[in-house]
Formats: structure tokens, sequence, C-alpha cells
């Protein structure tokens, strides 16, 4: 029996959806691994569950290129949101999706064909408490602090935007993420492991990233990430709190502006092709 699925990006970070609103896929881990290989599969940063939900207009179910089961993506949220106008699913501009890190709430933009251009999402507070993040360390936040990690000694701000991130405030250009990107991953002092940012400053408000993802590898774009990393860079000085935050990545560009209440992402979703499967 043929499954279709939809192939969509957010700024380069892809996905395969499946529209899982009356019958949910049997074995998601199996299929996320299967289907994510470039080279054998239909190719992806993972898939993707649309599903139906009891508390908000639609629930997210994410899982990594590896089978792992992630608790949020910013990248994928804003294609949900398409996926449910231009197929008339959900038929308002303002939703609200089910994810593992809480109901987020979707700003939907439409383009002159009548489609989804755009998404601004709701992201929720950033999460600063160590224990909460989780990482081993100490005191009220973790803000440019010198540790020892992968290999060597380095100053990193971590915050949760639903999953934990490790901000480095280090050039990108050039580095060897496929090399240093499991290092950090994995690290002892990240219990659930990590997804780490690599940042340059280009100016106010302006951000340069590369990302390195838990369980996918290094990506063309992490929303949650690029949430972060504003964060970041506002609790570091280098950017300013309440104001649009640019945040530039390999597959694009986010703008992101940190309130006193939430995090708030903008940027573009992207209905790649359509197609039918064997699972």
């Amino acid at each position: 029996m043929l499954t279709k699925f939809y192939k969509m990006h957010g700024i380069g970070n892809d996905y395969i959806y499946f529209n899982c609103m009356e019958e949910e896929l049997s074995d998601p881990e199996g299929v996320a691994i299967r289907l994510s290989d470039r080279h054998k599969g239909v190719g992806g940063d993972g898939i993707v569950m649309i599903c139906s939900s009891d508390i908000a207009d639609a629930k997210m179910r994410m899982f990594n290129a590896d089978g792992s089961e992630g608790n949020m993506c910013g990248n994928a949220i804003r294609c949900v949101g398409k996926f449910l106008y231009d197929f008339a699913i959900v038929q308002k501009t303002l939703i609200t999706i089910e994810t593992k890190s809480g109901i987020k709430t979707l700003q939907l933009f439409i383009g002159k064909d009548g489609k989804v251009d755009c998404v601004k999402v709701d992201m929720g507070a950033p999460i600063l408490t160590p224990g909460e993040i989780p990482v081993l360390l100490d005191g009220e936040k973790v803000v440019a602090r010198e540790v020892e990690i992968a290999g060597g000694k380095e100053k990193i701000t971590c915050v949760s935007m639903g999953n934990p991130h490790c901000i480095l405030f280090k050039d990108p250009d050039g580095l060897e993420l496929e090399k240093i990107g499991p290092l950090y991953e994995n690290s002892p002092l990240f219990p659930q492991r990590v997804n780490t940012e690599f940042v340059k400053v280009l100016g106010k408000n302006d951000l340069k990233m590369r990302v390195w993802e838990r369980g996918s590898g290094e990506t063309w774009a992490c929303g949650t990430g690029a949430c972060a990393v504003a964060v970041a860079a506002v609790l570091c000085g280098f950017a300013e709190k309440n104001e649009d935050i640019t945040v530039r990545l390999r597959g694009g560009d986010l703008t992101i502006r940190w309130t006193d209440e939430t995090v708030y992402m903008t940027g573009s979703a992207t209905l790649v092709f359509v197609g039918e499967i064997e699972l």
C-alpha cells in the first residue's frame, strides 16, 4: 500500500511530512531512519507526523534522522502551519499546534497565490536554569561560562527553547563540524545530549550561525537554535531585547525577537514536492 508524503523545508531544514490526522505511523522511528537517507531514501533531516489533537488545532511529532523523537522544531512547525492551511485542514491564520514542548501559537501570512509563504511562531520563554535545560553546571544561568568541553576550554552559553542548546561565539567558517559536533552533542555536561551553535557577530542584532543538531548532525537551519542564539546574544551584550534580530543560517535568514514574555520567530515555509512511497 502506498502512503502519500510531503517534502517541505523551512530555510533548508527539510523534513518528510505525513498527514496522520486519522492514523499515526506504526513505526515512526524506523521510517525516519530509512527515509531520511539522502542516497537510499527520500532524503531529509527527519520526518514529521501531523496528527489530531484534543487541545490544539493539530499535533506535531518529529523524529530525527537517527530515529530519536525530538521535542520541538521551529522550522518544521512553520511547515506544519503551511500544510494545515494550504490543504484546507484549518482555515484560519492564527492556529495552535501541540508539541512535546507545549502548545505553540502560529500566525500565518498568506502570499499572492493564496498560500502560506511566511509564519510567525510564538516559541515561548527561554529556559535559562541549568537543571531545566539540562546542563550539569551550577548557578542561576550559564552565560559565557568557561568549561572543559570537546577536548579544550571554551566559553559557552546554555539555553533551552524546548530543546537544549549550547552556544559558542566563535567564527563558524572553516570549522570541521563533522569532527567537533559529536564531541559537543555527547558531552557529559549534557545528560540529554545537546544542539550546538557556533556564532559570528556581524553587527548589532546581526548574527551568522552554523548548527550541529543532536540526532541529525549539521543541518542548514534550526529554528529553536536561532531563538537560543538570539537570547544568548542579548545575554552576552551582542544584541538588544525587544528588537528584531537577524540570524543568518546556511539555508536562509530568520527574524527573532525576545520580549519580556516570549521569543518570536519569523521565517518562510516551502512545499517542495508530493510523493508516494511503500512503507
